[in-house]
């Protein structure tokens, strides 16, 4: 009987794969490189960059497929695999939750479904199409011009967000070659991701929740409303082999003359016009580019091979319309994007601004900003927070108006709501989030403090007017989707609403381009400007003639007609308003004296001590019961408030005058009241007494010097008594204050206590997901042992062969 001495098992042969031809991009030697986004101040030809040089037209730039998952996902990848054709042309990439202390078999258990090569990324691999990719552990993995990039996992007690991390560094990469798809797991990982795909023009899949074993993932994906299919694996993969084939994808991204498919003038014109009337919003003068890709998403999405055909499925469809607008409009955005220009807000323009205030702290100058295309209220809710943190102690007597608008009404509900989802964990610090958020059903909403700074609107920066006054207007990433005309407009339009020395803050892409003489540069680097003190034209144009043309029979007049008869309608204004309107005030919604109109000496006189405008505190005798009564009335009903038959002693005599308030609120949203003075004093005929009459007139002036002192008795009695209330009130709402503040500090501690809580869930939780990866990847090894041992059995069973098996040391075995 022949003796076998045990040797160490040789790594078995993977079996040979087919091949077809060469890829294309093992052609290249060097990846191809996202093409830089051209300067706004000189925007790139439309024409050009639709139909690219023909170096760039040679170049094979192919898409790229981001599957995100965790706990679940490796059976719905493998489902996956297994039904997407080895030939589609892209790349797919797994980011999975994995244990940073294990090593991870998944390419070994995944290359049995695919004969496609899979293999673990290391750090500068190359992307390649028809590969898979597998994200080793315990890194975070992005892309860096078409190779990876490895930098090891954060050990801090931050969520574990690798999918997030990774689909919005391919969405920088790969723009709109970009895919994103997030399979079964817990938590949200991957939500924030997708957004940012979306945003950039690719595609976006999530899986059908019934189909998933853990629909956390795939739930909050969906929740964001960026996912444009909800499929079971197999569905996924049959709809990347469809768009792989369909003849818009290469065009759109890699065009050629000799295609058969063109993107017209007049077919965008058609388009242009059925989005204006039905959103009242002309995209004429955006960058044709972006509007193309957007145009050209939703064609592949909907299976049209053609603009004709998506044209009469827009004029079929009206709630594609709708999809086609809200795709154009960019929502995606993040706290404290570009956290460098946060830096040099903190460090150089809010003291600025502090330091130019006449008196420190003024309440009748305010600090106003305004944010321009806010999204979802990330960015605006980052400038009021960053505020918030330089002024600490004196954030009390500086007060702050926000100004923060979007074109989009669902991305400004969303803003007013305030209510975020865990994912803003990776761009706010734990202290921030504890200080200016509020935990809550697994989302975070921001406090009050910081949201009743923000005043949100509705706005179309090409059409309607701008704010005033202005210290600071940040508008970041979005003149990088307006052309020349606009940008013009718009810098104009900013010039004429910052104050003098204001700031303008751009985007890392953006400059004021042929706006110079507008702007002086404060920083370069961050892309802060300053306004120049320049004469510019009084008659600014916000929106081009191109966009919204007059009617025929309407003719323009010319300026200096317009002018002049502007100038009377002024002087008339003026002389009716001195001559017949009657005298008032107008007031901001805490009783605050904002403007005067008219002669209000005889109604309202300074009270003594430090100067004040409280409209109740300069009130004249006799009008201050009536007044405080019917603002209140005012401001809680929000309808006009009138009292009649008031008393004020002025000059010596009585006066008697109605009063009527009426709530105002402006364009922006801030609410006012107007209080109107009327004196309805009757006047005193002058009449020579007869001699019959003389002793009989005598009397009355007695009589009526007696019921005026009756009179004056019970209005001070009346007076003192709602003193009395009033100073009552005042004490009730010192105690009331008192005791809101200790419970508003017990808060703070009992929301410490659960925000630690959380943070020990979340780390369980990731811990939990990486231990369900590591079980399943046993799962599939332990699978694999079971069938080599019975492959070993039955070889031993049918081989008719004395067989030993010794170790090295002869012992059998």
């Amino acid at each position: 009987m022949a003796k076998v001495k045990s040797k160490p098992k040789a790594p078995a042969k993977r079996p040979s794969r087919i091949r077809g031809a060469p890829t294309r991009a093992m052609a290249r030697t060097e990846p191809v490189a996202a093409a830089p986004q051209a300067p706004i101040s000189s925007p790139t030809n439309d024409e050009a960059e639709l139909l690219g040089s023909a170096a760039a037209a040679a170049e094979a730039e192919f898409s790229i497929v981001g599957v995100g998952a965790s706990a679940g996902g490796l059976e719905a990848f493998t489902q996956f695999l297994e039904s997407l054709p080895a030939d589609t042309g892209m790349a797919i990439i797994l980011v999975q939750h994995l244990s940073p202390t294990h090593a991870s078999v998944l390419p070994e258990l995944l290359r049995k479904g695919t004969i496609m090569p899979v293999d673990h990324v290391t750090e500068g691999m190359e992307i390649r199409p028809d590969h898979v990719y597998v994200m080793p552990p315990n890194v975070h993995m992005g892309v860096d011009q078409g190779r990876f990039h490895l930098t090891p996992r954060p050990h801090d007690h931050t969520q574990h967000m690798p999918v997030d991390s990774f689909l919005r560094s391919l969405a920088e990469y790969a723009q709109s070659r970009a895919i994103g798809i997030v399979l079964s797991g817990t938590a949200h990982d991957g939500s924030a991701g997708l957004k940012e795909v979306k945003a950039v023009g690719g595609i976006t899949m999530a899986q059908s929740l019934d189909t998933a074993k853990y629909d956390g993932m795939p739930r909050a994906a969906v929740a964001t409303g960026a996912v444009d299919m909800v499929l079971p694996p197999r569905g996924m993969a049959a709809e990347l082999a469809r768009i792989a084939k369909h003849p818009l994808l290469r065009h759109l991204r890699v065009p050629k003359a000799e295609d058969n498919i063109t993107l017209v003038d007049e077919q965008l014109r058609r388009i242009y016009t059925i989005l204006r009337n039905a959103t009242m919003v002309d995209f004429t003068h955006y960058k044709q580019p972006t509007i193309r890709r957007r145009l050209g998403r939703r064609m592949l999405l909907h299976k049209i091979s053609t603009v004709d055909q998506y044209v009469r499925f827009l004029q079929q469809n009206p709630e594609e319309v709708q999809a086609l607008y809200a795709d154009i409009l960019i929502h995606v955005t993040r706290f404290f994007r570009e956290s460098d220009s946060f830096a040099a807000l903190m460090e150089v323009v809010f003291p600025a601004i502090i330091s130019k205030r006449p008196e420190e702290f003024q309440r009748e100058s305010p600090i106003r900003i305004w944010t321009p295309g806010c999204a979802t209220g990330e960015e605006a809710y980052s400038v009021a927070i960053s505020l918030v943190e330089f002024l600490g102690e004196n954030l009390g007597g500086v007060p702050v108006q926000i100004f923060a608008t979007d074109i989009s009404e669902p991305a400004i509900n969303a803003a007013r709501t305030g209510i975020y989802p865990e994912s803003i964990t990776a761009d706010v610090s734990s202290d921030r989030l504890r200080r200016f958020f509020t935990r809550s059903e697994g989302s975070y909403r921001i406090n009050k403090q910081i949201r009743d700074m923000c005043i949100f609107a509705r706005q179309d920066l090409t059409r309607d007017p701008p704010f005033s006054r202005l210290d600071l207007i940040v508008c970041r990433n979005v003149l990088i989707y307006l052309n020349a005309i606009l940008q013009k407009k718009l810098m104009q339009m900013f010039h004429y609403a910052l104050k003098p020395q204001g700031y303008l803050l751009l985007g890392s892409a953006e400059t004021v381009g042929g706006s110079a003489d507008l702007f002086s540069v404060a920083d370069k680097h961050n892309r802060l400007w300053v306004r120049k003190e320049t004469l510019v034209r009084d008659d600014i144009n916000l929106v081009p003639e191109t966009i919204w043309s007059r009617p025929a029979e309407h003719p323009a007049r010319p300026p200096a007609a317009a002018a002049a008869e502007h100038g009377v309608q002024a002087d008339a204004n003026r002389v009716i308003l001195e001559h017949f309107a009657p005298p008032g005030v107008i007031l901001d919604w805490d009783f605050q004296i904002v403007q005067f109109r008219g002669h209000t000496g005889a109604f309202l006189e300074p009270a003594p001590g430090d100067a004040n405008l409280d409209v109740l505190k300069m009130a004249r005798e006799g009008l201050l019961h009536g007044l405080r009564s019917a603002l209140i009335e005012a401001r809680r009903t929000g309808k006009p408030a009138r009292k009649e038959g008031l008393h004020i002693k002025h000059a010596g005599r009585l006066r008697e005058v109605n009063l009527e308030i009426v709530p105002l609120q402006s364009a922006s949203g801030a609410r006012h009241l107007l209080m109107l003075f009327d004196d309805v004093t009757p006047s005193e005929p002058v009449e020579r007494p007869s001699g019959k009459s003389r002793g009989k007139g005598a009397a009355r002036p007695e009589r009526r010097e007696n019921q005026l002192k009756r009179l004056q008795q019970e209005l001070a009695a009346s007076r003192d008594y709602l003193q009395s209330i009033i100073q009552d009130l005042e004490a009730a709402n010192e105690e009331l204050q008192s005791a809101n503040e200790e419970i508003l500090s017990s808060n703070e501690e009992l929301q410490s206590t659960n925000e630690e809580l959380d943070t020990a869930k979340e780390e369980l939780q990731s811990t939990n997901e990486e231990l369900n990866t590591l079980n399943e990847e046993m799962h599939g090894r332990n699978e694999e042992l079971s069938q080599v041992n019975s492959d070993l059995v039955n070889l031993v069973a049918s081989v008719q062969i004395a067989i030993v098996m010794v170790s090295r040391e002869q012992r059998i075995r």
